[in-house]
């Protein structure tokens, strides 16, 4: 990484050379895409730097290692250095996340899709762990959680549940969530204690303003109906339900969840909006979607990224090769190892294709 530096202080300087002249201020544009640009590289050259001066210390260390005769101070030295290897160690680490590419999602909140798959009452089971471990998850980061569409199982799963997810950096932290979610345990249902394995799909998908993406009226389909399933008091007494067709895709949206058709229809309208969004990514940045695959997985749904194996509360990212055996903390919201180490992934990533 180091040896970059020097390439990376010559393009910080050429974008400040530029933001300084009249006419970049002239030009809003240009002006708005250096500052971005100045944004993610400058972090970068202050902590190569930082790096810079700890390998010249380091370095000074054990050439006194080297000469030093004298035990005591080959003690105190032998202690800096140490010291010295771990901060170093942190600052690598702390670079390679700085190196991710800044994404055109970042800052979007997201709308996640989790679907039980191959496994019947136990996969929503699962499924329904999941959505606890996700809002845990978000409870410490101080984001915010709306359900907007569920499709509940008589015992406490999930069949489909879509939720939506605002808040600082949510997309930079879940946007590798998408994929397929292996679990291995014992389930309620199994009364003899064997093991089972099912499976959940997760989606995440950057949430759509209006304004990136436009809905025709006349390509909209729109069927109100009677809500069905557990739904509760009221929930299925009247025509509520909503569900949502875009013609020319062939997309479709229930939502239910809420007692009123207008509020069924707007969160229709939110999940639909960000399906064709990201749709329209997909077709748009099929090289950046490429890189993303590079680095921890190409994102698809049907790529199956981690196992959870409860008898042996291990937690296992087959994307990174990471493995932990603290299933029980994961599960109830201490996911930052999980998604750090997808961030360092993807820097690493980063530097090679630099």
């Amino acid at each position: 990484m180091l040896e970059k530096l020097p390439d990376y202080v010559k393009q910080l300087e050429n974008i400040d050379t530029t933001l300084s002249k009249p006419e970049t201020m002239n030009d809003m544009t240009l002006f708005k895409k250096l500052n971005m640009e100045r944004s993610h590289l400058a972090p970068i050259v202050e902590e190569l730097q930082t790096m810079q001066s700890m390998k010249e210390q380091i370095a000074d260390a054990e050439q006194l290692m080297h000469d030093e005769t004298d035990s005591e101070m080959l003690e105190m030295t032998k202690e800096e250095l140490s010291k010295l290897k771990k901060a170093y160690t942190v600052s690598e680490q702390k670079t390679k996340v700085l190196l991710i590419p800044p994404d055109p999602m970042e800052g979007k909140d997201i709308i996640m899709e989790i679907r039980a798959g191959t496994g019947g009452d136990e996969a929503a089971l699962f499924a329904a762990d999941l959505f606890r471990m996700y809002s845990h998850f978000a409870d410490a980061k101080g984001w915010k959680i709306e359900v907007l569409g569920s499709n509940e199982t008589g015992i406490g799963g999930y069949k489909e549940l879509v939720f939506s997810v605002s808040g600082k950096d949510v997309y930079g932290s879940l946007r590798w969530e998408s994929g397929v979610h292996r679990v291995q345990r014992v389930p309620e249902t199994e009364n003899g204690g064997r093991i089972h394995t099912s499976a959940v799909t997760v989606a995440v998908l950057p949430e759509a303003e209006e304004t990136d993406i436009e809905i025709k009226q006349e390509d909209l389909r729109i069927d109100v109906m009677r809500a069905g399933g557990p739904g509760g008091q009221c929930v299925n007494t009247t025509d509520s339900a909503v569900r949502l067709t875009h013609l020319p895709t062939g997309l479709v949206v229930i939502c239910q969840d809420e007692k009123s058709q207008i509020k069924n229809k707007a969160k229709a309208m939110r999940v639909l909006r960000s399906r064709l969004f990201d749709l329209e990514e997909a077709k748009k940045n099929k090289e950046r979607a490429e890189a993303r695959k590079s680095q921890v997985g190409s994102g698809d749904r049907s790529e199956r990224i981690r196992t959870y194996n409860f008898p042996q509360n291990r937690l296992t990212d087959h994307r990174i090769n990471l493995t932990l055996y603290k299933l029980e903390l994961i599960m109830a919201g201490q996911m930052d190892e999980v998604v750090e180490g997808l961030k360092v992934a993807a820097g690493e990533a980063a530097i090679k294709e630099a």
